[in-house]
Order: structure tokens, then C-alpha cells, then sequence
């Protein structure tokens, strides 16, 4: 959220003759972040930084959708990568070596990026639906306040959460081009 509200309160330069809200205004169609705990909570990337969190919430120009905590905690991922046995790969690598020094990851490890970036490439449909409304921040802490015309969303269920992570596995184990 730093960088995110560094660039909100950055002006025209040398390479761009717009500030940074309407450089963003121009060229960012919608910001998929994994931030928040939803309805409400404390989650770590509101919380590390929260007075910028609440400057790119409350002043980020295009719709934001948020993979709040909650939703990455239930998908575990990992575990198929680590079995396969063809697949040479640093993302295997990391899992093989960081998935046994933690109990909580005995069934994968949980899948909180995974989930923004899926949503951010792919869109919501069919794998999460959304909530609308609007965040408030509350010190390091978020609420909810429901708004069908507010400019935030948050995923909810929609897909079972284990073909999530099959599917997430599957894009994980995919050589690159």
C-alpha cells in the first residue's frame, strides 16, 4: 500500500506530464488487492501500513476488489506441485523447502496472493462472487459497509474452495513460454 499511495501522491515528471491519480485514472481499469479481512477484521497489509492503506482506499480513482484474508486462508496450495515429479521450477522449490517448517501448512500452504492474482488475470466468474460496498478503515483494522453502488467489492465463495486450489495448482505447474 505504500508504493500504491506514494504513486497517488506523486506529481507530473519527466516521463509522465500526469500526476499520479490521473496517471492511474488514465490507465488502471481496477485494482485487485489482496488486503483486508472481510466483513471486518485486521489483516497484515492494512495493518503494516495503515495510513496508506487508507489513502489508496479512500482516494484510488478506479473500482478496487479486495481477496480479503479469509478467502486465501481456505485455499491450500502447494502440496500437487511438490508431487510432481517432472516439474523442475523455483515455485516448487520454495514450497518443497518452506511447506514442512510450518504445521499450519500440512494440507498446502494458504493461498492469499494466488487468489488476487487468478481474480486480477481471469476476473471473478466462476471461481468467487462479490460483495459491494465500501471499505472503512479503522486505525490498522477494516469494516465493511454494504453500498450496491460503492466503489469496492470483496470476494465471497462461489467455486468450492478446493477446485480453486486444484485450479490454482494446475496454473502453478504450467511451464512458462
Amino acid at each position: 500500500m505504500t508504493n500504491l499511495a506514494d504513486l497517488l501522491n506523486s506529481g507530473p515528471d519527466k516521463i509522465s506530464p500526469l500526476s499520479g491519480k490521473l496517471l492511474v485514472k488514465q490507465k488502471v481499469k481496477q485494482l485487485v488487492s489482496m488486503a483486508g479481512a472481510f466483513p471486518s477484521g485486521r489483516e497484515y497489509n492494512v495493518h503494516i501500513d495503515s495510513l496508506s492503506s487508507e489513502k489508496v482506499f479512500t482516494q484510488w480513482p478506479s473500482p478496487i476488489i479486495f481477496s480479503g484474508v479469509e478467502i486465501g486462508k481456505q485455499i491450500k496450495t502447494g502440496l500437487r506441485v511438490i508431487a510432481n515429479k517432472k516439474l523442475k521450477s523455483p515455485v516448487k522449490d520454495v514450497f518443497a523447502m518452506t511447506i514442512p517448517m510450518s504445521k499450519e501448512d500440512a494440507e498446502g500452504r494458504m493461498s492469499w496472493d494466488q487468489t488476487a492474482v487468478l481474480v486480477a488475470i481471469r476476473g471473478t466468474k466462476p471461481y468467487f462472487s462479490q460483495k459491494r460496498g465500501r471499505i472503512i478503515m479503522k486505525g490498522g483494522n477494516n469494516a465493511w459497509q454494504d453500498d450496491p453502488e460503492g466503489p469496492h467489492t470483496y470476494l465471497t465463495e462461489l467455486m468450492p474452495f478446493p477446485k480453486v486450489a486444484e485450479l490454482i495448482e494446475s496454473f502453478m505447474q504450467t511451464p512458462g513460454k
